[in-house]
């Protein structure tokens, strides 16, 4: 393929992966960013704070719009090229197919390195920073983990709100256990918010009127029953952060020391297989997103080729966003299944870029039979 040729391929590629790019970094913006901002704006956070929230999260969204922009970006630029007959052209001039896949798989290829050089160096450091200052907003501002009429998780406890005004809680319904193991349910109409004096506490709630319920593990049809005028509770920071994981959160960590780390885990027989997963799903995500845009690449160049002859560019992004929403899908659940019931995390990361392979093969082997 002469270089000229090649140049202006590329160029076209390059420009269209921008456009797609600007367009999946908008949506995972909004919805990874945005709707979080809100909330913390809400609660009077400085803009300062807001912005650098912001700023930590951009690497998270970076990695994950590039390999998505790939496929609908390939797509969109070489239907055009169909509908405009270019493609014709070059076949015309004894180009093959194989020569004009070459420069599709050597853009992906580098989109590949650029995007998991991002997620690999760049999100561990915003995760960190992010979390830090997070954590230091919640502290300040404990309100801020707290919506009306909600329901809070945390890692040991539940808790239930009703109206939150100016850090005021109408009525709120929490569930622990206590020192025995019993499970303790606590209720009260009437809450505040404050910020706590100790380092290891996150928020502390005081509580007027409250009514503590402790049903006997022995005999559930006894029930232990306490009024107080007023009561604090302190919910501690470690329900929020780091208990799932021993202080360790694998969206943290490089992908080098992540290996390390589940090297040493396996190593220890006290390691459920449920926690190793955990970290090694987390793992094989680190390669299988980034270097999925190979694959998106190797894809779109048969589907715009065979779908692109009339309106290639319209065609070419519907098509791509359904296959990317299928792809996030199965990842997704590829994800659930390996943290939660044991399944193979290699397979369960990497299953849909073989899928994208396979389905790829396919439409390039009937591309040329064409």
């Amino acid at each position: 393929m002469p270089k000229l040729l090649t140049r202006y391929f590329v160029k076209e590629l390059i420009l269209y992966y921008f456009v797609s790019f600007l367009f999946f970094f908008m949506i995972f913006f909004v919805n990874q960013i945005l709707l979080m901002i809100q909330d913390v704006l809400k609660q009077r956070v400085p803009v300062g704070t807001v912005l650098l929230l912001m700023l930590y999260c951009l690497p998270f969204v970076i990695s994950q719009a590039a390999p998505f922009a790939t496929l609908v970006g390939f797509l969109m630029c070489i239907a055009r090229m169909v509908t405009d007959n270019e493609m014709l052209v070059l076949r015309a001039l004894g180009i093959s197919f194989l020569k004009l896949l070459v420069p599709v798989l050597v853009v992906g290829a580098f989109i590949s390195v650029f995007s998991f050089a991002v997620n690999d160096f760049l999100f561990p450091r915003g995760a960190l920073a992010y979390n830090k200052l997070y954590r230091d907003i919640l502290i300040s501002n404990p309100a801020v983990e707290l919506e009306p009429n909600s329901i809070k998780r945390t890692q040991d406890s539940i808790l239930v709100t009703g109206n939150i005004e100016n850090n005021q809680i109408s009525d709120l319904i929490y569930f622990d256990h206590d020192l025995k193991g019993n499970q303790r349910v606590i209720v009260c109409n009437d809450a505040k918010v404050a910020q706590a004096t100790n380092a290891q506490v996150l928020m502390q709630i005081n509580m007027k009127n409250a009514k503590i319920f402790i049903p006997q593990n022995e005999d559930f049809n006894s029930i232990d029953f306490i009024s107080s005028e007023s009561t604090i509770l302190n919910i501690f920071s470690n329900n929020f952060f780091g208990n799932r994981y021993n202080g360790l959160n694998p969206q943290e960590m490089t992908s080098y020391d992540l290996g390390n780390y589940i090297k040493e885990l396996k190593s220890d027989p006290n390691q459920s297989r449920q926690y190793i997963n955990i970290f090694e799903v987390e793992y094989m995500r680190k390669f299988a997103l980034p270097f999925s845009s190979i694959f998106f690449a190797f894809l779109a160049f048969p589907l715009a080729v065979i779908f692109g002859k009339h309106n290639g560019q319209t065609v070419g992004f519907i098509v791509g966003v359904v296959i990317c929403v299928a792809y996030w899908s199965l990842q997704s659940v590829g994800q659930v299944l390996g943290q939660r019931n044991g399944f193979s995390a290699f397979w369960g990361m990497w299953l849909p870029n073989f899928i994208l392979a396979a389905v790829g093969l396919f439409f390039y082997a009937r591309m040329r039979r064409t």
